[in-house]
């Protein structure tokens, strides 16, 4: 920042920096950008009807206003009828760059957290089938919730553990990090010669088999074994 950008004067006061807790720390996580890793568990690539030995990583984008923290509410969002739970392991980055090498990747992680990626599925469904941009089923209000990030330096650098979510204490997601088909590392790699990446991005890694439909009242609870939890409600 120049000694002249500080004399900005803003037409209106510019919005908070979307944050989230960390772990055992008075800091919080400044989130930059929300990126999220298309049909990365092998079983639910097939539930969505598609053949994972046939993929390359593809990536979408929610914004950062629309984390929700974990104990908060996810309202029920409009113009859906069909709004469906994705459990996910997500990362968190501590620096960024472009086309970063698979053995150096781990160097730019901060820690990680538990997220769901939440899915308006008819609008979704409907912007395939006319080949449009996913935003409207995936980058909608409160559609990223995520739990506090749990530094990289207290739990290492997860490559297995339980995946799962309950839905009233009903289970209906569970999966294994051992079961990403692209891992941590390659991900990290493979999007960083697409975008340049920064300090306080997140990525959302993929979510196993068993994604559905969620309503009003309904109670998620889900984890990463070795991470934590998250719990919302659905308002």
């Amino acid at each position: 920042m120049t000694a002249m950008s500080s004399q900005i004067s803003y037409a209106f006061p510019p919005h908070a920096v979307p944050h989230l807790p960390i772990r055992n720390s008075t800091s919080v996580f400044p989130v930059h950008r929300i990126y999220c890793v298309g049909r990365n568990y092998a079983d639910h690539a097939i539930e969505m009807g598609h053949d994972p030995n046939r993929e390359a990583p593809f990536f979408f984008q929610k914004n950062p206003d629309t984390l929700v923290l974990s104990g908060g509410v996810f309202p029920y969002p409009d113009k859906s009828n069909d709004v469906h739970h994705e459990l996910e392991m997500v990362v968190a980055l501590k620096s960024g760059g472009k086309d970063i090498s698979v053995d150096k990747a781990l160097d730019h992680v901060f820690g990680y957290a538990v997220g769901l990626d939440m899915t308006r599925r008819d609008l979704q469904g409907e912007a395939k089938k006319l080949g449009r941009p996913w935003e409207v089923g995936k980058a909608f209000e409160h559609s990223a919730p995520c739990s506090e990030i749990v530094p990289a330096a207290d739990i290492g650098h997860p490559a297995k553990g339980a995946v799962w979510l309950k839905v009233n204490g009903v289970e209906k997601q569970k999966g294994d990090l051992d079961q990403l088909i692209w891992k941590v590392p390659e991900m990290i790699a493979y999007l960083s010669g697409l975008f340049e990446l920064k300090a306080g991005d997140l990525i959302y890694s993929g979510t196993p088999a068993g994604v559905g439909p969620v309503k009003k009242g309904d109670q998620m609870l889900g984890g990463v074994e070795g991470i934590g939890e998250i719990s919302i409600r659905v308002g």
